[in-house]
């Protein structure tokens, strides 16, 4: 009786174990299939790659590789199952990439009309240069480039990868089946084009970035002192976890919630706006939310992105993906070419202008390199600092944009001189790979 006894406990903690990861696995369901489908059909309806290069390279990692993907060329979407649960995404043309998240959500995605009408601009496509780098300095930069790309020396898989010294493309080259055309994903380097759009926004007049935000939803308590400014430094001082590895915050807002910026915003303080760092990518999509409030229609805001700041870098045809309430998701979700994000990162260099034309307010971009007071030197307004030296070998003064994977743009003002990277595979030591490619480039100059 006693041993049935010990059976019955023994039995009896092993059944609640098994129940309660099952409850727990459940919970990570709307995350393991939602990057899965969201991904992937990015990655074979905007980039233009195959479901098996997507999976093998972007997709092959933790329960996201057991996932069962099934891509509907004809509908544009993408379903992605594992075990008793299936997510499922869908393209459309001018938006780009939406996860799906309850019945009606399709429904009222495809009644939505294509937002770019008109996408040939007389300022199109002048972004850099566009001829194959040529000279003695693009001559010296080649094996960088093939060693890079082709060859993996400096680890990870890239898909592209621009050098611009002095406003001219001087290095060049993309994996195999990427090209000059292919669109790729920014992940977080979104957020420092947050940080444009906001800037010409205020340039505009139609913001302030330094004035509280008047947010509904925070006019009660303590958040009502929030500002533009907090956020985009990353001081808001809101409760936030940006763990990517398990049902984080992150994970949560991006692969479950259908207004992103709305999860963020009702956050509960934690400390003083202003007073304590912390990067959040809920800061930015509330910033998105919060620019998009100043326009009727999402319409006219995608219209005002379009016209203010993708026509004059010479972006056509950019994908800023939604979320189902429409906000573009200010957080991650871009896509555009090597060579658009070139002319992004050419155009912090020139002090926001454009072939003369002036696109960010004077003075914008001296903000923007300002260290956030509680950064220690790391984080300006939505673009990394050298200022702490994270990259010893390259001068201080760079600035960059930084993506999940490691997608980056850096921007090294003394040297006149830009550096596009993307596709860039996990690897925890890519910031000493990074120091040393930016070093190599720096030698040859």
């Amino acid at each position: 009786m006693k041993a049935k006894k010990i059976l019955g406990i023994a039995g009896g903690v092993l059944l609640a174990a098994i129940l309660g990861g099952c409850i727990y696995l459940n919970t990570l369901m709307p995350i393991i299939t939602g990057y899965a489908a969201k991904n992937l059909a990015s990655a074979v309806f905007v980039s233009g790659r195959t479901q098996a290069d997507a999976e093998a390279l972007d997709l092959h990692f933790s329960f996201i590789k057991f996932n069962k993907n099934k891509v509907d060329p004809e509908n544009k979407t993408v379903t992605s199952r594992f075990l008793w649960y299936k997510s499922k995404a869908i393209y459309r043309d001018g938006y780009g990439v939406t996860l799906l998240r309850g019945r009606k959500a399709e429904q009222k995605l495809r009644a939505q009309q294509n937002p770019l009408e008109i996408e040939e601009h007389p300022q199109c496509r002048h972004n850099c240069a566009h001829a194959a780098p040529e000279g003695e300095l693009a001559e010296r930069l080649e094996p960088i480039a093939k060693a890079f790309v082709d060859e993996h020396e400096y680890n990870g898989h890239p898909f592209a990868f621009v050098v611009v010294k002095d406003g001219k493309i001087v290095a060049e080259r993309y994996g195999e089946g990427i090209t000059p055309h292919t669109q790729l994903l920014s992940w977080s380097m979104a957020k420092s084009f947050t940080n444009a759009l906001a800037g010409i926004m205020a340039g505009d007049g139609l913001i302030d970035i330094y004035a509280p935000t008047g947010i509904p939803e925070w006019q009660n308590d303590e958040r009502s002192k929030i500002t533009l400014n907090d956020l985009m430094q990353m001081q808001s001082g809101l409760e936030w976890n940006e763990d990517y590895g398990n049902r984080s915050d992150v994970n949560l807002m991006l692969h479950r919630e259908k207004d992103m910026g709305l999860y963020a915003i009702n956050k509960p303080l934690e400390h003083e706006p202003g007073s304590y760092w912390y990067y959040s990518s809920g800061s930015a999509n509330i910033v998105m939310r919060y620019l998009r409030s100043k326009f009727a229609s999402d319409a006219e805001f995608l219209g005002y992105i379009r016209e203010r700041l993708f026509h004059p870098l010479g972006i056509i045809g950019a994908h800023f993906e939604p979320d189902i309430n429409g906000t573009p998701v200010g957080s991650s979700y871009l896509y555009v070419t090597a060579r658009d994000y070139a002319a992004f990162g050419q155009m912090f260099l020139d002090d926001g202008v454009v072939r003369g034309e002036r696109i960010l307010p004077e003075g914008w971009v001296d903000y923007t390199m300002a260290p956030a007071s509680a950064s220690e030197g790391q984080y300006g307004s939505m673009f990394w600092l050298n200022r702490c030296k994270v990259c010893p070998d390259v001068p201080e003064d760079m600035y960059s944009c930084n993506g999940h994977d490691g997608q980056q743009i850096y921007i090294i003002p003394s040297k006149g001189l830009v550096v596009v990277i993307l596709g860039y595979s996990p690897k925890p030591d890519r910031v000493i790979e990074f120091n040393r490619l930016l070093k190599d480039i720096i030698a040859e100059l």
